[in-house]
């Protein structure tokens, strides 16, 4: 995408997190962004933190597990700026029972709901504009957990992450004729809110040795600003000091 236009990323889960660290990023590039996520409060301070540095930022709340409120912000954001260039689903989360020793059809659904049918939603919601464009990029933070399976996140997450591989993939397979692509962004542990919720958090040591949300900051912005004849299909990064190869089982 060319630097001499407006370019406009929306992000969900773009209050903390991953989420916020893309929109950073993309609006330290120049691209006005959208942020969404249910909370307003923590979407308008991050909305004020993009500001006060110099980037162009809005909030749209929004719970993406509800298709038709996923429309109505896509919709939003066309009226007001004309097009969608880049989409970023980082929206995700997991729930401390989650083994098979424990998971509940409610933790399940929730999961399924935010971490799939989520991604599902908001992808659709913006593609009528991709497509009319020709030309955009979605990007889908999934996880390690996506690529590898893993004890340590659960059968409800492990399963939605690698469904979101499979989702980009398919985008990619029919969308390309429209100028089109998908990136399924998948990290390795990130030092984010997320880990406060596992069952045994880890220590402040070991999410110091982790990912930082500006790594992946940085990742998506990449991503984001490759031409459109390039197609990055699956980014895998994690820790150098990758606990799961010390302990398996961790992760």
């Amino acid at each position: 995408m060319s630097n001499s236009k407006k370019r406009v990323a929306w992000i969900t889960g773009g209050g903390s997190g991953i989420g916020l660290a893309g929109a950073q990023a993309l609006a330290k590039e120049g691209w006005t962004v959208v942020i969404s996520g249910r909370r307003k409060d923590v979407l308008d301070d991050a909305v004020a933190g993009i500001v006060k540095e110099g980037g162009a930022a809005e909030a749209m709340v929004l719970d993406v597990s509800n298709a038709a409120d996923a429309e109505k912000v896509a919709n939003a954001i066309v009226a007001r700026h004309g097009r969608i260039d880049c989409l970023v689903n980082s929206a995700g989360l997991n729930v401390p029972k989650r083994s098979w020793d424990d998971v509940t059809t409610e933790g399940w659904d929730k999961v399924v709901d935010i971490n799939l049918s989520g991604v599902m939603y908001c992808m659709r919601a913006a593609l009528p504009a991709m497509r009319a464009q020709k030309d955009g990029v979605i990007i889908n933070v999934a996880s390690w957990a996506g690529r590898h399976v893993s004890k340590m996140t659960g059968p409800a997450y492990t399963a939605t992450k690698h469904a979101v591989l499979a989702l980009t993939h398919s985008f990619n397979m029919d969308e390309f004729r429209n100028g089109l692509r998908a990136t399924c962004l998948s990290p390795g542990e990130v030092a984010t809110p997320i880990l406060k919720l596992r069952p045994v958090p880890p220590s402040a040591e070991d999410m110091a040795k982790m990912l930082q949300p500006e790594d992946l900051g940085r990742t998506i912005a990449f991503v984001a600003s490759m031409p459109a004849r390039a197609c990055v299909n699956e980014i895998l990064i994690a820790p150098t000091w990758n606990r799961g190869f010390v302990t398996p089982t961790i992760l």
